[in-house]
C-alpha cells in the first residue's frame, strides 16, 4: 500500500493574459498550442497574473517559432537575474506543426498571433492562432451582425415575458 503522490503541480487551465483585440482584428483560422522557453523570475512575474499580448506576434525563423513584442513586466523581488520585460522567447513545437505553420504563412499571406497565455498543468504555455487580417469593412459587417443577433435575442426575450 502505497500513498498517492503529493504534487503541488497546479491542474487545470489558469489564463493569465488575454488578446481581446485579436479577435476584431483578424479572422482566425487554426489554432495552436506552444510551450514557451522563459527565465525564473518572468514564470514568478506572470504567476501573480501580469502580462499583455497587446502587440505580440509570432516570427519562423530559421525552422523555429519565436514570440515577439509580448509584455511580461520584471518581477519586483528580482535581483540582477530580472529579464527584460519585451524581449524575444522561444516556443516549443513539434517539427511537423513547425512546417505547416511555415507552409501556412507563406503561401496564403496568414500571420501567427498570440490569442491567451495561460498556465496547464504547471506549465506556461500559448495560444496561437493562425489569422488573417480583417479589412475596416470585415469589421463593420462583424459589428452590424452582432447587433442585429443581440437585438432579435432581445426581441425573443421579449416575446417569451409576453411583453
Amino acid at each position: 500500500m502505497s500513498a498517492p503522490p503529493s504534487s503541488n503541480r497546479q491542474t487545470g487551465r489558469k489564463v493569465i493574459a488575454q488578446n481581446r483585440k485579436a479577435r476584431h482584428d483578424y479572422a482566425i483560422v487554426d489554432t495552436y498550442e506552444a510551450g514557451v522557453v522563459l527565465t525564473g523570475t518572468e514564470v514568478k512575474s506572470l504567476r501573480l497574473g501580469r502580462a499583455s499580448l497587446v502587440d505580440g506576434f509570432a516570427t519562423i525563423d530559421d525552422g523555429e517559432i519565436f514570440l515577439r513584442n509580448v509584455h511580461i513586466p520584471q518581477y519586483e523581488q528580482g535581483s540582477w537575474t530580472n529579464h527584460e520585460p519585451r524581449r524575444v522567447r522561444k516556443l516549443l513545437l513539434h517539427k511537423e506543426e513547425i512546417a505547416r505553420l511555415v507552409g501556412k504563412t507563406k503561401e496564403s499571406g496568414l500571420t501567427l498571433v498570440p490569442m491567451a497565455l495561460y498556465f496547464s498543468a504547471g506549465k506556461v504555455k500559448v495560444e496561437l492562432a493562425l489569422a488573417r487580417g480583417k479589412r475596416s469593412y470585415d469589421k463593420r459587417q462583424d459589428l452590424a451582425r452582432r447587433d442585429a443577433d443581440r437585438e432579435v435575442a432581445r426581441a425573443l426575450g421579449r416575446r417569451s415575458k409576453g411583453m
